[in-house]
């Protein structure tokens, strides 16, 4: 088909991809059109539908590159025009949109004077910071209608703190113009659409001639402008279909730029705004989606199937898709659209280094745009400068300047701080001492400032910084040295303060023994010193005690030293012993006290004492048991006896053992002794008038053999019985 067939339908405007803007003159309904080439169509011309020629696009141009102080009303544009075609007078509306540094909540674009302008309405969008000028009536308004109004409005900000630089795009259409890249932006909403869909419709779309693709965003501007202002929840022209994990662009002019490689703690080699977590790369998960509001951060990205969340009304089913206009190749750029700016000046003082007592400062600021500007008033005041730097005065006194770059309400403040040089450090005490090694606490003070504490009249390192310093343990004479400082400003007179080790008295502890009934002398054991006695307070090196306990004496050393030792002195009190009882079990004798002590020894020999009170081997007959206080307190006897009972006897007449006697029987004067042969014939009967038997019955010698025994030794006492042996 030819370029100049007419189409007989009313429709075809749209069919073409044609931007709406240009199907809203009513009179195209029903008319004849005709095809216009596609190099026409990148002009960005359009073709007047009642007489078929073609209309140049209206060129719109603004300056405005302005100062901006917060909570202050500001025009725009300080000029603007828009040339049109003659064939072209007006258009529906014109749209005025923050497109950088927007602020939702505090900045605002407003037409200054309504009154002025009756045949123009205004809408403001606070989500896209975007302002519409356009007839309430629908119809067009002339060219010189809007420039009159594009120049009465006016931008405010309510924030004392507001900074940065604000972007205002004015364009014919209603796609957002981003000054930065100079391309046109559209959100086209469709509910479910898949990313595939979106990519074709949007290459489908025309703005102005300008060909159409799925947004893509090489900036923070662009990402803030399509994501947040325009509320594109939606498809954009990111892909790691080709390579898992290497994320590019692969519609519109930056095909193929790689943006973003692995999941979410993968690098970017250029600008990539992912949502936290992002991309996870899910499944197929290969194509990116601006976050919807509420999930997560605001206008950041996340990675979704083609598909997307199937469920209606899911967070992620894909609401629309952002189609991007312009840098597509043989395209000319369009002037329908142009942009000014303001400036919020910002100044950025440098703090000073104080100086001690007095001195001239020198002041840095730096701003990002305007003339730096000195006062000595927070507003209002005494312009004392201009520029970047400020030489004060010689003063002796903090001083508060200020400081701004054309914007009062953002004058800062740079202090010049002048610090006092402290006095000399006063010591609480010249000396401290301390009886022995140990920990101190020294004080010093000044009249301003901190302490700091060295171990050298001059340099060294701090050791402690505080009007109180606990040493570490001091063992000998030390000097600490205080100095004072403030903010800088040192005191070079450091403060001595000494300390000094003193040795206490040196005592020793003791015990002593003392004999019951007798007394002792205490002794402290060091002259020369004073002395308190815990007992009874006596202040004698030496006492006397007569009874046993635990005694303290406080030692101390006279003046300057006044050191304390405690001497304990432990005084057992040892009884004389007393002897119950010896028991005699054959030659084993045991002595039994009246109470025992571990102070008591014993004997059975008067020579040989021990601390057992068991005998073995002891002789037979009549014995003497001792028992005494081992330190010489005294001591007691008693006497026993030792029966032994010869277990035989040979009587040959050779002078031993020719008779069998029991030896300490004689100590018995009432004892008997009964003999028995082995079938119970008594053969011999013993006693004190007869101490020994030789063997025979009527002077007949008895037949060697075992012969049995019964003593009686009195009533008092058992019967002892036992056997022995004749051997002949």
């Amino acid at each position: 088909m030819k370029n100049n067939y007419l189409i007989k339908f009313s429709f075809l405007l749209f069919a073409l991809g044609l931007n709406q803007s240009y199907a809203s003159n009513k009179n195209i309904i029903n008319k004849s059109i005709t095809i216009i080439p596609n190099d026409t169509l990148k002009s960005g011309k359009k073709q007047n539908l009642r007489t078929n020629a073609f209309i140049d696009p209206p060129v719109i141009k603004a300056t405005g590159d302005q100062v901006y102080c917060p909570q202050t009303t500001i025009k725009i544009v300080t000029d603007i025009t828009i040339t049109n075609d003659p064939l072209e007078t007006g258009t529906e509306a014109i749209y005025i949109q923050i497109s950088s540094g927007y602020s939702q909540g505090f900045d605002n674009l407003e037409l200054s004077n309504p009154t002025s302008h009756s045949n123009i309405t205004t809408s403001w969008d606070a989500v896209a910071g975007k302002l519409t000028l356009s007839n309430p009536t629908g119809a067009d308004v002339l060219y010189s209608d809007f420039v009159a109004a594009i120049k009465d409005v006016v931008f405010t900000n309510s924030s004392a703190t507001a900074s940065g630089i604000k972007t205002f795009s004015i364009t014919m259409g209603k796609a957002n113009y981003l000054p930065s890249t100079q391309h046109y932006y559209e959100y086209v909403p469709n509910i479910g659409i898949t990313w595939t869909a979106a990519r074709d419709l949007a290459a489908a779309r025309t703005y102005y001639g300008l060909q159409g693709y799925l947004a893509t965003v090489l900036s923070a501007d662009e990402a803030k402008l399509i994501g947040e202002q325009a509320s594109g929840t939606g498809w954009i022209g990111g892909s790691d279909a080709e390579t898992e994990g290497v994320w590019k662009w692969v519609t519109g002019p930056e095909a193929g730029t790689i943006f973003w490689n692995g999941n979410q703690s993968g690098s970017t080699p250029n600008y990539a705004f992912w949502n936290s977590g992002e991309p996870n790369n899910l499944g197929d998960e290969n194509y990116a989606h601006i976050t919807q509001p509420g999930v997560g951060i605001k206008g950041s990205w996340n990675d979704l199937s083609n598909t997307g969340s199937l469920t209606s009304g899911d967070p992620y089913q894909p609401k629309g898709y952002v189609v991007e206009y312009g840098g597509m190749p043989g395209e000319s750029p369009l002037e329908i659209a142009t942009s000014t700016k303001i400036t919020i000046p910002v100044v950025t003082p440098v703090t000073p280094a104080s100086v001690c007592d007095s001195g001239s400062f020198i002041l840095n600021a730096t701003a990002n745009t305007g003339t730096i500007s000195w006062y000595d008033a927070a507003t209002g005041g005494n312009l004392l400068g201009t520029g970047t730097t400020y030489t004060t005065p010689t003063i002796n006194t903090t001083t508060t300047y200020y400081v701004d770059a054309g914007c009062e309400s953002n004058r800062k403040s740079v202090i010049a701080t002048v610090n006092t040089t402290p006095s000399v450090p006063i010591a609480e005490q010249e000396t401290y001492s301390n009886c022995g090694p140990g920990y101190l606490t020294i004080k010093a003070s000044s009249n301003i400032g901190i302490i700091n504490w060295y171990t050298t009249a001059t340099g060294g390192t701090t050791v402690l910084t505080g009007e109180s310093l606990t040493t570490p343990p001091i063992t000998a004479n030390t000097t600490y040295y205080a100095e004072a400082s403030n903010n800088g400003c040192i005191n070079p007179t450091r403060t001595p303060v000494n300390i000094v080790i003193y040795t206490p008295p040196a005592v020793t502890d003791e015990t002593l023994p003392l004999c019951q009934f007798q007394i002792i002398t205490l002794d402290a054991g060091v002259s020369g010193m004073l002395y308190k006695w815990s007992n009874n307070g006596e202040t004698t090196q030496t006492i006397t005690v007569n009874k046993g306990g635990k005694y303290t004496v406080d030692v101390t050393s006279p003046s300057p030293e006044n050191c304390t030792s405690t001497k304990t002195i432990i005084v057992e009190e040892h009884k004389v012993p007393q002897i119950e009882r010896v028991d005699v079990e054959g030659t084993r004798a045991i002595i039994y006290p009246v109470k025992a002590e571990d102070y008591f020894e014993y004997s059975v020999d008067g020579v040989n004492f021990q601390d057992s009170t068991v005998f073995y081997n002891v002789p037979g007959g009549l014995q003497t048991a001792y028992a005494r206080e081992k330190s010489g307190c005294g001591g007691t006897v008693k006497q026993f006896v030792v029966l032994v009972f010869p277990p035989f006897f040979t009587p040959n007449n050779d002078t031993f053992n020719d008779v069998w006697e029991v030896t300490g029987m004689e100590n018995y004067p009432q004892a008997v002794v009964t003999i028995f042969d082995r079938y119970g014939k008594l053969v011999a009967q013993l006693s004190r008038s007869k101490m020994t038997w030789d063997g025979t019955l009527n002077q007949v010698a008895l037949p060697a053999s075992d012969y049995w025994y019964a003593l009686k030794v009195d009533d008092s006492m058992p019967v002892l019985r036992g056997h022995f042996t004749l051997k002949r």
